[in-house]
């Protein structure tokens, strides 16, 4: 797998994955990828560099900055994502891959409600969502999965 920054003609930035270098050439190439905040067609890849911390510095950062390196957060969607972000790990607890059994357990009243977040396997996520379970997903991984 290989992330690239991509952009489109009007400047809008963002990143996705892509199985391979020809991966992307294909898609981009059919017309397959597309801006998600004005619809283009017409994607490019971005110069992006690894966003490299020392450890005293990542030992010193709260969970989630991503500092001042290549995904720092630019546009306002993308302030707003990272805000979400703040506020569901300061204020939720993670559940981890037992999400689906404690948001179960939560719902049905054998343990205490609180706000939490997890993992969910599809089929388990969909099971929830079947039962009444109130369940939504994030738009980010959990901070412990990145690398």
């Amino acid at each position: 797998m290989i992330r690239y920054a991509l952009k489109c003609p009007e400047g809008h930035r963002f990143e996705s994955w892509f199985r391979d270098a020809a991966a992307f050439e294909a898609l981009a190439g059919a017309g397959h990828l597309a801006c998600p905040d004005c619809g283009s067609s017409e994607i490019a890849k971005s110069l992006m560099a690894p966003q490299v911390r020392p450890a005293r510095t990542a030992a010193a950062a709260p969970a989630g900055e991503t500092g001042e390196g290549a995904l720092a957060p630019e546009t306002a969607r993308e302030r707003a994502l990272a805000e979400m972000r703040r506020k569901v790990e300061a204020e939720a607890d993670y559940v981890g891959l037992s999400f689906a059994r404690e948001a179960r357990a939560i719902h049905d009243g054998s343990k205490p409600a609180r706000p939490i977040y997890g993992e969910a396997k599809p089929a388990d996520a969909i099971a929830l969502i079947e039962d009444g379970v109130p369940v939504a997903p994030l738009p980010f991984a959990p901070t412990r999965k990145v690398n």
